[in-house]
This record gives structure tokens, C-alpha cells and sequence, in this order.
């Protein structure tokens, strides 16, 4: 691509940045500290961390201000970050089994071992605009923390871990042991790095998950949704879905034994869905999704897209692994889009070339068009 030289660009280009820092502080309202985008943006920061492929909740949230409040620019800034950092190991293997719940629900049983626990969510409020907040106070704050403590009863003693609901489908045969390994047996003892490796097709299911994680919430939903309104056949139900915080295990450089340095927090979706093999008995088989912080819908987005890319025959986008995978990744999408706004005079110009001369060879014909009319019609008397 052919650019060319403007005078005066880098001043243009510094002046730019110092009004994108201006729009950001301008006015007189109190500026905003990153322990309040982190603890009271928390969804906003846990989206910023997946899509940034870095659990950093106060990187992520100075990202967010930076980018005053622009998630993708956020996530991206996040990920630029990731790259300067040293790759000092990799997690051991972990359960989910051992997560410190905080939410953990089920549409498949109404009652599972363990109960159903609500948790944090909006899921059963109305949506309206909370008019008050437009006044809140720490009085405010306060005076809710008394209520709420009044109102709710004391803790009941937890239990350390909770079963996981599709473990009684596969006690009863009901469930695919596994999911299809399309690429060889080499591809089930070799975890692929996304961060270390590029994807490549066909891609074997640990890179469809790694890449359905740090993609974008949006673009993954619209896959999804895509297949649940009919352009594909899966019809989900979730099996389970759970928030909370999972131990990270790291094998000790010295001792060579495992420790647990800290957790992190997840959203982890299972969902089922009808399978039919013509080789077989009819099963379901298993779509799973798991990403940083609470993400309820990517989390079952992505689940539903791990299902589907398992078709042995793709018949619509959202089934076809390199389609969906090559198009889900915000920071990569964005990128190509913002590359629209550099300058592209000489490829234009190139094109007002061809369209003037287009022009010209068809304003031509047009006029040669009657002069041709007639000579037909004079062969035909």
C-alpha cells in the first residue's frame, strides 16, 4: 500500500492525542480512580480482562479509563501490555469442581445436588432506570449495608465443593463421554498456545477454546445467536453455569510440588445439546465455555459455539470452524477497521482513474448507440 508525504503531520497528529486527553478531564466533576472503575465497573473490567487475554483487574481498569470507557480500545490496550511480560510457567491442570462458587445455576434440573444458588446477577430484575442513582450518597451506601444485613440470615456453613449437574447425563449414558478430536491423536496430547502459535485449520479444540476466549462478547453472541434462531441445529440447554473462583496451581520451582499462589475468578457454562450418530445410539454431547470474571453470556455463547463447531458437516457460518474463529477476535477486527482511516490516496486515486475512464468508454457507446440502431435497421429492409 502507497502512502504519501503531509506536511505538518507529526504536530497534527500530537495535537490529536492531547484533545483525546482533554475530552477525557474536561469539565468539573470529580475524576474518577481506578479502585472505583475496579470495584464498581467490575463487569465492565472482567469483560476487559477476557477480551485482553490477561486476568489484571487493575491494569484493566486503568485501561478503562484511559480509554474512557471504549472496551475494545480498553481490551486492546490490555493486550499490548501482555505481550511485554515474561512467560514465567503454566498452570497445572484444575477442576472447576473445586471453585469457590458464588453463583451456580441450572436450566436442565430444577432441584440439583447442592441447590441453586442466585447469586449476584440481574437476571431477575426489570431493567429500569434507577432514578435515585442519579443522587446517591455514601449515606445512601451505608444505610443499604445496614438494610441488607438485617434482611439477609447469617451464613450457613458452605460446602468446599459442588458436583458438577452433567456428571449425572453421563452416569446414565445420556452423554458423549467427549467431545470429537477431528485432527489426530498427535492434537490430544498437545495443548496449543494461541499466544505462542498461529491457528491454523483444522483446529483442534484446545485453540477453538483458547480463541473463543479472548474473543470479543459481541462477536461471539452473534455467532451464537445466530445458530439458536436457526441457521444450525443446535438448541442448547444449560446444564450448568457457575461464577466464582478458581484456585491457580503452579508446580513449585524448588520443591517440584504443587502450590496455590492466589485464584481467579471465572464464569464457566455447560451446556447440552441433541446429537445423532448415524454410527451410534442418539446422545447429547457436551458444548463447554469459560472465561475471566463474571461473563455470563459469553461464557454460554462461547459454550454453544464449542458445540457446533463439533458438526461433522458445516452447513451454516456459525458451524464452520475457520469462519467463525477468523471473525470473533475484537482486537483483530478492530484493527482492520481502524486501518480504513490511514490514507489510501494513491489506491483511490487509482480508482477515480478507472471509473473516469469506465465513464468515458460508456458515455462512447451510448452515443454510438442510435447510429448502430439504424445500420440494423436498414439490413433489415
Amino acid at each position: 500500500m502507497a502512502y504519501v508525504a503531509v506536511k505538518g503531520g507529526r504536530a497534527a497528529i500530537e495535537n490529536a492525542c492531547r484533545l483525546l486527553a482533554r475530552e477525557r478531564i474536561k469539565g468539573n466533576t470529580p475524576l474518577l480512580r481506578t479502585d472505583q472503575i475496579r470495584e464498581q465497573l467490575y463487569l465492565l473490567v472482567d469483560r476487559v480482562m477476557g477480551e485482553g487475554a490477561l486476568y489484571a483487574p487493575d491494569l484493566a481498569a486503568l485501561a478503562v479509563k484511559q480509554s474512557a470507557g471504549d472496551t475494545l480500545e480498553a481490551a486492546f490496550m490490555v493486550r499490548a501490555f501482555r505481550t511485554t511480560l515474561p512467560r514465567i510457567g503454566y498452570s497445572l491442570p484444575r477442576s472447576t469442581g473445586d471453585m469457590r462458587v458464588i453463583r451456580r445455576i441450572s436450566a436442565a434440573f430444577k432441584d440439583i445436588p447442592g441447590s441453586q444458588i442466585l447469586g449476584p446477577t440481574s437476571d431477575y430484575s426489570l431493567r429500569l432506570l434507577d432514578f435515585d442513582l442519579f443522587e446517591e450518597t455514601e449515606a445512601d451506601r451505608n444505610r443499604f449495608r445496614r438494610e441488607l444485613e438485617a434482611v439477609l440470615p447469617e451464613a450457613a456453613p458452605w460446602p468446599p465443593s459442588f458436583p458438577k449437574i452433567v456428571g449425572i447425563l453421563q452416569q446414565e449414558g445420556l452423554l458423549s463421554p467427549s467431545s470429537p478430536v477431528k485432527d489426530g491423536p498427535s492434537q490430544r496430547e498437545t495443548l496449543v498456545d494461541l499466544t505462542r502459535e498461529s491457528l491454523t485449520f483444522p483446529a483442534p479444540r484446545s485453540a477453538v477454546l483458547q480463541a473463543l476466549a479472548r474473543s470479543e462478547t459481541g462477536g461471539v453472541l452473534a455467532f451464537a445467536y445466530s445458530s439458536m434462531r436457526g441457521y444450525g441445529n443446535v438448541h442448547p440447554t444449560i446444564g450448568e453455569l457457575r461464577v466464582g473462583y478458581v484456585p491457580l496451581t503452579f508446580q513449585h520451582p524448588h520443591t517440584g510440588r504443587p502450590y496455590v499462589p492466589g485464584e481467579v475468578k471465572v464464569t464457566e457454562a455447560e451446556i447440552v445439546a441433541r446429537f445423532n450418530d448415524p454410527e451410534g445410539k442418539p446422545m447429547f454431547r457436551l458444548g463447554y465455555g469459560l472465561c475471566f470474571g463474571q461473563n455470563e453470556i459469553k461464557a454460554i455463547s462461547m459454550a454453544v459455539l464449542d458445540r457446533t463447531l463439533q458438526a461433522d458437516s458445516p452447513r451454516s457460518p456459525a458451524e464452520d470452524p475457520e469462519f467463525v474463529l477468523s471473525h470473533v477476535d475484537g482486537i483483530e477486527a478492530m484493527g482492520f477497521c481502524h486501518h480504513w482511516k490511514l490514507p489510501h490516496y494513491v489506491d483511490f486515486q487509482s480508482d477515480l482513474d478507472r471509473l473516469r475512464k469506465a465513464q468515458r468508454i460508456y458515455a462512447t457507446q451510448k452515443l454510438a448507440e442510435p447510429q448502430r440502431q439504424e445500420k440494423e435497421k436498414d439490413r433489415s429492409i
